[in-house]
């Protein structure tokens, strides 16, 4: 299956992994071409995240462990796209 666009919800300690390392981690990964790291919410003790990755095929199971092995931790896949383009999703008329 050709894995195109993974959105995934992430979190991490406040002081580890930083971003950056985060970033480095995940860009590493077979199959990722770009990726998007957005904080959605802080509190005390940790930080959320809206990781945003595309690419062409990429290898979800090496991602995944990816962002684990640099310290965060993954809760969920929000959104996947797969196939031999990338779908954009068109929200419901009211």
């Amino acid at each position: 299956m050709n894995v195109r666009r993974l959105m995934l919800d992430v979190d991490k300690a406040k002081e580890r992994p930083d971003l950056v390392d985060l970033a480095r981690a995940v860009e590493a990964v077979p199959g990722v071409e770009g990726t998007n790291i957005t904080v959605t919410d802080i509190d005390m003790e940790t930080v959320g995240m809206e990781v945003t990755v595309e690419g062409t095929n990429i290898d979800v199971a090496a991602l995944i462990a990816a962002i684990e092995e640099a310290g965060a931790a993954m809760h969920s896949i929000d959104e996947i796209v797969v196939g031999e383009r990338v779908v954009e999703r068109v929200p419901r008329a009211r």
